[in-house]
Protein backbone atom coordinates (compact mmCIF):
# COMPACT_ATOMS: atom_id res chain seq x y z
CA UNK A 1 0.00 0.00 0.00
CA UNK A 2 2.98 2.45 0.77
CA UNK A 3 4.44 1.77 -2.41
CA UNK A 4 1.48 2.42 -3.81
CA UNK A 5 0.75 5.62 -2.51
CA UNK A 6 4.21 6.70 -3.48
CA UNK A 7 3.54 6.12 -7.07
CA UNK A 8 0.43 8.22 -6.92
CA UNK A 9 2.21 10.91 -5.28
CA UNK A 10 5.17 10.83 -7.59
CA UNK A 11 2.89 11.40 -10.67
CA UNK A 12 0.88 13.56 -9.67
CA UNK A 13 3.95 15.52 -8.72
CA UNK A 14 5.21 15.02 -12.29
CA UNK A 15 2.41 18.11 -13.58
CA UNK A 16 4.89 19.94 -16.36
CA UNK A 17 2.60 21.99 -18.36
CA UNK A 18 3.08 20.39 -21.57
CA UNK A 19 2.31 16.86 -20.25
CA UNK A 20 -0.88 18.74 -17.93
CA UNK A 21 -2.09 20.16 -21.55
CA UNK A 22 -1.23 16.86 -23.66
CA UNK A 23 -3.51 14.80 -21.22
CA UNK A 24 -6.43 17.09 -21.21
CA UNK A 25 -6.50 16.92 -24.91
CA UNK A 26 -6.29 13.65 -25.17
CA UNK A 27 -8.54 12.92 -23.24
CA UNK A 28 -11.34 15.28 -24.25
CA UNK A 29 -10.61 14.21 -27.42
CA UNK A 30 -9.58 10.38 -27.35
CA UNK A 31 -13.99 10.90 -25.75
CA UNK A 32 -15.66 12.62 -28.29
CA UNK A 33 -13.88 10.54 -30.94
CA UNK A 34 -15.23 7.14 -28.69
CA UNK A 35 -19.03 8.65 -28.63
CA UNK A 36 -18.73 9.87 -32.13
CA UNK A 37 -17.95 6.21 -33.40
CA UNK A 38 -20.45 4.70 -30.82
CA UNK A 39 -23.38 7.03 -32.37
CA UNK A 40 -22.01 6.48 -36.37
CA UNK A 41 -21.73 2.25 -35.70
CA UNK A 42 -24.52 0.15 -36.49
CA UNK A 43 -22.45 -2.60 -36.78
CA UNK A 44 -22.58 -5.13 -33.92
CA UNK A 45 -18.73 -6.14 -34.17
CA UNK A 46 -18.29 -2.60 -33.85
CA UNK A 47 -20.64 -1.50 -30.87
CA UNK A 48 -19.08 -4.29 -28.82
CA UNK A 49 -15.40 -3.74 -29.09
CA UNK A 50 -16.14 -0.18 -27.90
CA UNK A 51 -18.09 -1.34 -25.17
CA UNK A 52 -14.47 -3.95 -24.63
CA UNK A 53 -12.40 -0.95 -25.08
CA UNK A 54 -14.48 0.97 -22.78
CA UNK A 55 -14.66 -1.99 -20.09
CA UNK A 56 -10.95 -2.10 -20.47
CA UNK A 57 -9.97 1.58 -20.01
CA UNK A 58 -12.21 1.25 -16.37
CA UNK A 59 -10.24 -1.69 -15.51
CA UNK A 60 -7.04 -0.15 -16.29
CA UNK A 61 -8.01 3.03 -14.02
CA UNK A 62 -9.38 0.45 -11.38
CA UNK A 63 -6.27 -1.37 -10.91
CA UNK A 64 -3.53 1.60 -11.98
CA UNK A 65 -5.37 3.99 -9.43
CA UNK A 66 -2.00 6.59 -9.87
CA UNK A 67 -2.97 7.03 -14.01
CA UNK A 68 -6.40 8.05 -12.89
CA UNK A 69 -5.01 10.60 -10.09
CA UNK A 70 -2.40 11.93 -12.94
CA UNK A 71 -5.31 12.47 -14.96
CA UNK A 72 -7.65 14.21 -12.45
CA UNK A 73 -4.16 16.68 -11.37
CA UNK A 74 -4.06 17.63 -14.83
CA UNK A 75 -7.50 18.73 -15.19
CA UNK A 76 -7.49 20.38 -11.65
CA UNK A 77 -4.46 22.00 -12.86
CA UNK A 78 -5.63 23.55 -16.42
CA UNK A 79 -9.07 23.96 -15.48
CA UNK A 80 -9.24 26.69 -17.87
CA UNK A 81 -7.99 24.95 -20.97
CA UNK A 82 -10.24 21.96 -20.62
CA UNK A 83 -13.45 24.08 -20.11
CA UNK A 84 -12.23 26.20 -23.51
CA UNK A 85 -11.64 22.56 -25.52
CA UNK A 86 -14.81 21.23 -24.02
CA UNK A 87 -16.70 23.76 -25.07
CA UNK A 88 -15.31 23.98 -28.91
CA UNK A 89 -15.57 20.29 -29.17
CA UNK A 90 -19.89 20.71 -27.92
CA UNK A 91 -20.13 23.20 -30.57
CA UNK A 92 -18.53 21.65 -33.58
CA UNK A 93 -19.58 18.38 -32.76
CA UNK A 94 -23.10 18.54 -34.91
CA UNK A 95 -20.44 19.35 -38.04
CA UNK A 96 -18.89 15.80 -37.78
CA UNK A 97 -22.31 13.63 -37.30
CA UNK A 98 -23.01 13.54 -41.04
CA UNK A 99 -26.54 14.74 -40.84
CA UNK A 100 -27.74 11.98 -38.72
CA UNK A 101 -30.79 12.15 -37.51
CA UNK A 102 -30.68 9.58 -35.13
CA UNK A 103 -27.16 10.25 -34.08
CA UNK A 104 -28.73 13.78 -32.96
CA UNK A 105 -31.96 12.60 -31.34
CA UNK A 106 -29.84 10.34 -29.41
CA UNK A 107 -27.63 12.93 -28.20
CA UNK A 108 -30.06 15.52 -27.17
CA UNK A 109 -32.19 12.77 -25.24
CA UNK A 110 -28.99 11.63 -23.80
CA UNK A 111 -28.00 15.68 -22.73
CA UNK A 112 -31.41 15.77 -21.14
CA UNK A 113 -31.22 12.80 -19.10
CA UNK A 114 -28.34 13.83 -17.71
CA UNK A 115 -29.68 16.96 -16.46
CA UNK A 116 -32.29 14.66 -15.09
CA UNK A 117 -29.45 12.72 -13.34
CA UNK A 118 -27.46 15.80 -12.33
CA UNK A 119 -31.18 17.14 -10.29
CA UNK A 120 -31.50 13.89 -8.77
CA UNK A 121 -27.86 14.25 -7.72
CA UNK A 122 -28.26 16.36 -5.45
CA UNK A 123 -30.78 14.29 -3.51
CA UNK A 124 -29.35 10.47 -4.10
CA UNK A 125 -25.63 11.40 -4.19
CA UNK A 126 -24.90 14.68 -2.10
CA UNK A 127 -27.93 13.96 0.63
CA UNK A 128 -28.65 10.34 0.64
CA UNK A 129 -32.39 10.90 0.07
CA UNK A 130 -33.95 8.37 -2.29
CA UNK A 131 -36.36 10.19 -4.86
CA UNK A 132 -38.49 7.73 -7.80
CA UNK A 133 -40.33 11.01 -8.08
CA UNK A 134 -37.78 12.85 -10.74
CA UNK A 135 -39.65 11.93 -13.17
CA UNK A 136 -43.22 12.63 -12.33
CA UNK A 137 -41.18 16.49 -11.67
CA UNK A 138 -39.88 15.50 -15.27
CA UNK A 139 -43.28 15.29 -16.40
CA UNK A 140 -45.44 18.49 -14.84
CA UNK A 141 -42.95 20.78 -16.18
CA UNK A 142 -43.40 19.39 -19.77
CA UNK A 143 -46.98 19.38 -19.12
CA UNK A 144 -47.12 23.25 -17.57
CA UNK A 145 -45.37 24.17 -20.63
CA UNK A 146 -46.99 22.09 -23.38
CA UNK A 147 -50.67 23.49 -21.69
CA UNK A 148 -49.31 27.00 -21.53
CA UNK A 149 -48.33 27.16 -25.32
CA UNK A 150 -51.16 25.28 -26.55
CA UNK A 151 -54.36 27.20 -24.75
CA UNK A 152 -52.85 30.88 -24.39
CA UNK A 153 -50.07 30.77 -26.96
CA UNK A 154 -47.16 31.53 -24.40
CA UNK A 155 -43.35 31.39 -25.76
CA UNK A 156 -41.21 28.57 -25.10
CA UNK A 157 -38.95 30.82 -23.45
CA UNK A 158 -41.68 31.94 -20.71
CA UNK A 159 -43.17 28.34 -20.41
CA UNK A 160 -38.92 27.64 -19.43
CA UNK A 161 -39.23 29.73 -15.92
CA UNK A 162 -43.02 29.18 -15.13
CA UNK A 163 -42.51 25.43 -15.28
CA UNK A 164 -39.70 25.35 -13.24
CA UNK A 165 -41.32 27.21 -10.51
CA UNK A 166 -44.61 25.00 -10.97
CA UNK A 167 -42.32 22.49 -10.91
CA UNK A 168 -40.23 23.49 -7.65
CA UNK A 169 -43.94 23.79 -5.40
CA UNK A 170 -44.62 20.57 -6.16
CA UNK A 171 -41.36 19.04 -5.20
CA UNK A 172 -41.93 21.21 -2.15
CA UNK A 173 -45.31 20.15 -1.49
CA UNK A 174 -43.52 16.26 -1.99
CA UNK A 175 -40.76 17.43 0.60
CA UNK A 176 -43.58 18.20 3.22
CA UNK A 177 -45.03 14.83 4.05
CA UNK A 178 -41.47 13.24 3.58
CA UNK A 179 -40.05 14.80 6.06
CA UNK A 180 -42.17 12.53 8.65
CA UNK A 181 -39.78 9.83 7.23
CA UNK A 182 -36.93 7.93 6.51
CA UNK A 183 -35.16 5.07 4.62
CA UNK A 184 -37.48 2.81 2.66
CA UNK A 185 -40.46 4.65 4.06
CA UNK A 186 -39.17 8.10 2.17
CA UNK A 187 -38.66 6.05 -1.21
CA UNK A 188 -42.24 4.97 -0.95
CA UNK A 189 -43.40 8.02 -0.70
CA UNK A 190 -41.47 9.42 -3.39
CA UNK A 191 -42.72 6.57 -5.62
CA UNK A 192 -46.80 6.75 -4.18
CA UNK A 193 -46.37 10.55 -5.45
CA UNK A 194 -44.87 9.67 -9.11
CA UNK A 195 -47.84 7.46 -9.60
CA UNK A 196 -50.65 9.48 -8.51
CA UNK A 197 -49.12 12.00 -10.74
CA UNK A 198 -48.73 9.77 -13.50
CA UNK A 199 -52.41 9.25 -13.12
CA UNK A 200 -53.86 12.60 -12.99
CA UNK A 201 -52.10 13.12 -16.14
CA UNK A 202 -53.70 9.88 -17.73
CA UNK A 203 -57.46 10.61 -16.68
CA UNK A 204 -57.33 14.32 -16.92
CA UNK A 205 -59.53 16.17 -19.82
CA UNK A 206 -57.67 19.34 -19.83
CA UNK A 207 -54.19 16.86 -20.19
CA UNK A 208 -55.21 14.93 -23.15
CA UNK A 209 -55.49 11.82 -20.86
CA UNK A 210 -54.10 8.95 -22.73
CA UNK A 211 -53.74 10.45 -25.94
CA UNK A 212 -51.33 13.48 -24.67
CA UNK A 213 -50.79 16.52 -26.04
CA UNK A 214 -50.35 16.71 -29.57
CA UNK A 215 -48.86 19.68 -31.71
CA UNK A 216 -46.94 22.07 -29.64
CA UNK A 217 -45.13 24.38 -31.47
CA UNK A 218 -41.52 24.79 -32.29
CA UNK A 219 -39.41 27.62 -30.22
CA UNK A 220 -38.47 30.33 -32.43
CA UNK A 221 -35.10 32.78 -31.43
CA UNK A 222 -34.87 36.12 -33.25
CA UNK A 223 -36.87 35.10 -35.87
CA UNK A 224 -35.34 31.68 -36.44
CA UNK A 225 -37.90 28.57 -36.08
CA UNK A 226 -36.39 25.88 -34.21
CA UNK A 227 -38.52 23.58 -37.18
CA UNK A 228 -35.91 25.46 -39.69
CA UNK A 229 -32.20 23.52 -40.48
CA UNK A 230 -29.33 25.62 -39.47
CA UNK A 231 -27.11 26.92 -42.53
CA UNK A 232 -23.60 28.03 -41.14
CA UNK A 233 -19.96 27.65 -42.71
CA UNK A 234 -21.58 25.91 -46.25
CA UNK A 235 -22.83 23.00 -44.15
CA UNK A 236 -26.70 22.22 -43.54
CA UNK A 237 -27.54 21.09 -40.26
CA UNK A 238 -31.19 19.19 -38.99
CA UNK A 239 -33.44 21.00 -37.45
CA UNK A 240 -32.70 19.02 -34.58
CA UNK A 241 -29.39 20.90 -33.99
CA UNK A 242 -31.07 23.76 -32.67
CA UNK A 243 -32.35 21.34 -30.02
CA UNK A 244 -28.63 20.10 -29.19
CA UNK A 245 -27.55 23.30 -28.97
CA UNK A 246 -30.40 24.01 -26.81
CA UNK A 247 -29.50 20.98 -24.42
CA UNK A 248 -25.85 21.51 -24.37
CA UNK A 249 -26.62 24.83 -23.03
CA UNK A 250 -29.10 23.07 -20.23
CA UNK A 251 -25.84 20.88 -19.39
CA UNK A 252 -24.17 23.49 -19.09
CA UNK A 253 -25.88 25.30 -16.70
CA UNK A 254 -26.80 22.51 -14.39
CA UNK A 255 -23.02 21.52 -14.31
CA UNK A 256 -22.12 25.12 -13.07
CA UNK A 257 -24.77 24.72 -10.84
CA UNK A 258 -24.02 21.65 -9.24
CA UNK A 259 -20.10 22.74 -9.13
CA UNK A 260 -21.32 26.27 -7.07
CA UNK A 261 -23.89 24.14 -5.03
CA UNK A 262 -21.41 21.03 -4.11
CA UNK A 263 -18.39 23.81 -2.93
CA UNK A 264 -21.31 25.78 -1.11
CA UNK A 265 -22.27 25.73 2.66
CA UNK A 266 -25.61 24.46 1.10
CA UNK A 267 -23.48 21.25 -0.22
CA UNK A 268 -21.41 21.06 2.94
CA UNK A 269 -25.15 21.04 4.25
CA UNK A 270 -26.53 17.94 2.23
CA UNK A 271 -23.05 16.10 2.37
CA UNK A 272 -23.49 16.17 7.03
CA UNK A 273 -26.98 14.94 6.00
CA UNK A 274 -25.41 12.15 4.30
CA UNK A 275 -22.99 10.98 6.30
CA UNK A 276 -25.32 11.28 9.44
CA UNK A 277 -28.86 13.25 10.14
CA UNK A 278 -28.45 13.65 14.01
CA UNK A 279 -25.34 14.57 14.17
CA UNK A 280 -25.81 17.43 11.30
CA UNK A 281 -28.44 18.50 13.86
CA UNK A 282 -26.63 18.70 16.52
CA UNK A 283 -24.04 20.90 14.61
CA UNK A 284 -27.03 23.39 13.85
CA UNK A 285 -28.00 22.21 10.75
CA UNK A 286 -31.56 22.76 9.95
CA UNK A 287 -32.43 19.26 8.24
CA UNK A 288 -35.87 19.81 7.49
CA UNK A 289 -34.98 22.82 5.13
CA UNK A 290 -32.02 21.17 3.33
CA UNK A 291 -34.08 18.27 2.51
CA UNK A 292 -36.72 20.37 1.25
CA UNK A 293 -34.68 22.25 -0.59
CA UNK A 294 -33.12 19.32 -2.33
CA UNK A 295 -36.22 18.43 -3.38
CA UNK A 296 -37.19 21.64 -4.68
CA UNK A 297 -33.78 21.80 -6.60
CA UNK A 298 -34.33 18.67 -8.36
CA UNK A 299 -37.84 19.26 -9.60
CA UNK A 300 -36.60 22.78 -10.65
CA UNK A 301 -33.95 21.47 -13.30
CA UNK A 302 -36.25 18.58 -14.21
CA UNK A 303 -39.11 21.03 -15.26
CA UNK A 304 -36.41 22.68 -17.14
CA UNK A 305 -35.19 19.29 -19.10
CA UNK A 306 -38.99 18.39 -19.02
CA UNK A 307 -39.76 21.65 -21.00
CA UNK A 308 -36.87 21.00 -23.65
CA UNK A 309 -38.31 17.60 -24.45
CA UNK A 310 -42.06 18.62 -24.95
CA UNK A 311 -41.34 21.53 -27.86
CA UNK A 312 -38.43 18.76 -29.06
CA UNK A 313 -40.83 15.77 -29.55
CA UNK A 314 -44.04 17.90 -30.16
CA UNK A 315 -46.37 15.55 -28.68
CA UNK A 316 -45.97 14.05 -25.03
CA UNK A 317 -48.13 11.75 -23.20
CA UNK A 318 -48.10 10.01 -19.61
CA UNK A 319 -46.32 7.22 -20.92
CA UNK A 320 -43.12 9.28 -21.05
CA UNK A 321 -43.06 9.99 -17.28
CA UNK A 322 -43.54 6.61 -15.82
CA UNK A 323 -42.24 5.09 -12.87
CA UNK A 324 -40.04 3.63 -14.53
CA UNK A 325 -38.07 6.89 -15.75
CA UNK A 326 -37.26 7.49 -12.16
CA UNK A 327 -35.68 4.15 -12.21
CA UNK A 328 -33.67 4.44 -14.86
CA UNK A 329 -32.48 7.93 -14.10
CA UNK A 330 -31.62 6.44 -10.56
CA UNK A 331 -30.00 3.84 -12.03
CA UNK A 332 -27.52 6.62 -13.96
CA UNK A 333 -26.89 8.00 -10.96
CA UNK A 334 -25.30 5.22 -9.34
CA UNK A 335 -23.84 3.17 -12.27
CA UNK A 336 -21.86 6.82 -12.80
CA UNK A 337 -20.90 7.56 -9.22
CA UNK A 338 -22.85 9.77 -6.68
CA UNK A 339 -22.36 12.97 -5.84
CA UNK A 340 -19.58 13.35 -8.51
CA UNK A 341 -21.10 15.45 -11.55
CA UNK A 342 -18.74 14.16 -14.35
CA UNK A 343 -20.01 10.36 -13.35
CA UNK A 344 -23.59 11.23 -13.27
CA UNK A 345 -23.78 12.90 -16.86
CA UNK A 346 -21.00 9.60 -18.29
CA UNK A 347 -23.74 7.27 -16.48
CA UNK A 348 -26.55 9.13 -18.71
CA UNK A 349 -24.90 9.35 -21.92
CA UNK A 350 -23.99 5.46 -21.40
CA UNK A 351 -27.29 4.35 -19.86
CA UNK A 352 -29.34 6.24 -22.73
CA UNK A 353 -27.16 5.17 -25.96
CA UNK A 354 -26.44 1.70 -24.59
CA UNK A 355 -30.31 0.10 -25.20
CA UNK A 356 -30.95 1.49 -28.35
CA UNK A 357 -27.32 0.21 -29.87
CA UNK A 358 -28.08 -3.32 -28.87
CA UNK A 359 -31.64 -3.21 -30.52
CA UNK A 360 -30.15 -5.83 -32.94
CA UNK A 361 -30.57 -8.06 -30.37
CA UNK A 362 -34.15 -7.60 -30.18
CA UNK A 363 -35.88 -8.96 -26.78
CA UNK A 364 -32.94 -9.81 -25.53
CA UNK A 365 -31.41 -6.32 -24.94
CA UNK A 366 -32.78 -5.39 -22.17
CA UNK A 367 -30.52 -8.76 -20.58
CA UNK A 368 -27.79 -7.32 -22.27
CA UNK A 369 -27.62 -3.73 -21.16
CA UNK A 370 -28.16 -5.23 -17.47
CA UNK A 371 -25.93 -7.42 -17.85
CA UNK A 372 -23.14 -4.93 -19.26
CA UNK A 373 -24.37 -2.16 -16.68
CA UNK A 374 -23.38 -5.34 -13.85
CA UNK A 375 -19.75 -6.14 -15.32
CA UNK A 376 -19.12 -2.60 -15.29
CA UNK A 377 -20.27 -2.10 -11.56
CA UNK A 378 -17.89 -5.18 -10.97
CA UNK A 379 -15.03 -3.14 -12.31
CA UNK A 380 -15.97 -0.18 -10.56
CA UNK A 381 -18.10 -0.85 -7.49
CA UNK A 382 -18.39 2.40 -6.67
CA UNK A 383 -19.55 3.49 -9.87
CA UNK A 384 -17.72 4.94 -13.15
CA UNK A 385 -16.24 7.89 -11.84
CA UNK A 386 -16.44 7.43 -7.80
CA UNK A 387 -17.15 10.53 -4.78
CA UNK A 388 -13.87 12.53 -4.42
CA UNK A 389 -13.01 13.45 -1.05
CA UNK A 390 -13.42 17.50 -0.94
CA UNK A 391 -10.24 19.66 -1.44
CA UNK A 392 -10.28 22.60 1.00
CA UNK A 393 -6.60 23.56 -0.08
CA UNK A 394 -7.91 26.08 -2.75
CA UNK A 395 -10.34 27.97 -1.30
CA UNK A 396 -8.48 29.11 1.32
Amino acid sequence: MADTAQATSALVRRNGPSADLAIVAGVELGSAILLWSFLLSDRTAVIVALLALMGGIFAALQLRPALEERIVAAFHDRKRFATLLGAVIVLIYPFFLQGSGYAFHLLIVSMLYAVLALALNFQLGSANIPNFATGASYGIGAYTSALLALNFGVSFWLTLPVAAVVATAFGFLLGFPSMRTKESYLALVTIAFGIVVHQLLNNFDWTGGPNGLVGIPAPELFGHSFARPIEAFGFRLPSQANFYYLSAALVGLSIVCAKRLHESRVGLAWNALRADPLAARCQGIDVVWFKMLAFGVDAFLAAFAGTIYAFYVSYISPDNFTFLVSVTIMTMVIVGGMDNTLGVIIGAFFLTMLPEKLRIFSDYRLLFVGVVVILFLILRPQGLFPQRARNYGEHR
